[in-house]
């Protein structure tokens, strides 16, 4: 079974009373922290409960050491998955606005946990289900608490020491899903430095996309990654953003044209520009 799966809007509504289905509304801003829980309380798809990007998918931030959305303690997170009422075998939707960058994040912590089948992204998200004319709900969903347990695959994560030392290999294709001029280092509206890792190419996230919202179509995707690896083995990809979110939608993305799960740099470009002696590029 492929482990980046994406579900429509009507095929999710069609599924939504089925027994066992965890859905999890993943909104978020980054200039709103409460923007996602807000949205929540103002309606959802049925039987979805809330995850949020700071409190649920990520662990706590300690300045001038972690990036802005660092891992949670693997036990932290198997403990909210449990509470949403995720089980071994449950099938998983998540969702958020429409990109699905938040709802790819939360794809990866369950596959960084072992649970790699039964999990769907709702293509377009949101903007897509209000446009097949989909109802929200306000009720709390009817949770049973779930049984889940995982361990932490070590393989899909590097941190930057590991990085460093693999920069400049021939073999390493390393991306960063941050937008070209962020990547460039004209403008860095979050972090306190702009520029990109020494070696590594843009590859915005939002390019994944059709001009639906909705995710390109496995061999355009493909197409896309084929030509920043080169001739280089997709085994020794390194995906990286601001803060290991939307690298989790080119992680996921990569899934779906047919590519092995490449390895994360959770901490990404706010944890790299830590320590000045790590490198730092700008311009193309």
């Amino acid at each position: 079974m492929p482990i980046a799966q994406l579900i429509s809007p009507h095929a999710l509504d069609l599924k939504k009373e089925q027994p066992g289905l965890v859905i999890l509304d993943c909104r978020f801003a980054l200039e709103d922290p409460d923007y996602g829980q807000r949205s929540y309380a103002e309606g959802h798809i049925a039987g979805a409960s809330f995850a949020d990007l700071e409190r649920d998918l990520s662990g706590p931030v300690i300045k001038g050491v972690t990036g802005r959305h660092p891992l949670p303690a693997p036990e932290d997170f198997i403990e909210r998955l449990q509470a949403w009422g995720v089980n071994a075998d449950s099938e998983v939707v998540l969702y958020d606005d429409g990109p699905g960058a938040f709802a790819a994040r939360a794809w990866w912590l369950l596959a960084w946990l072992g649970k790699r089948d039964g999990v769907f992204i709702l293509d377009g998200g949101l903007k897509a289900w209000h446009a097949a004319g989909l109802p929200l709900s306000l009720d709390a969903p009817t949770i049973v608490r779930g049984t889940f347990s995982g361990t932490p695959d070590a393989a899909m994560v590097l941190d930057a020491e590991q990085l460093q030392q693999r920069l400049g290999q021939p073999e390493l294709t390393l991306l960063d899903a941050r937008a070209l001029p962020r990547f460039k280092g004209e403008v860095e509206p979050i972090d306190p430095i702009a520029g990109h890792i020494p070696g590594a190419q843009c590859a915005a996230f939002t390019d994944n996309l059709g001009s639906d919202g909705r995710f390109l179509p496995a061999e355009q995707l493909k197409q896309r990654f084929a030509a920043k690896l080169a001739d280089r083995s997709p085994t020794e990809l390194v995906a990286y953003c601001g803060s290991g979110v939307t690298a989790c939608h080119n992680l996921f993305a990569l899934c779906l044209a047919g590519y092995p799960l490449a390895a994360l740099y959770a901490g990404s470009w706010s944890e790299w520009i830590n320590q000045p002696a790590r490198g730092i590029a700008t311009g193309e």
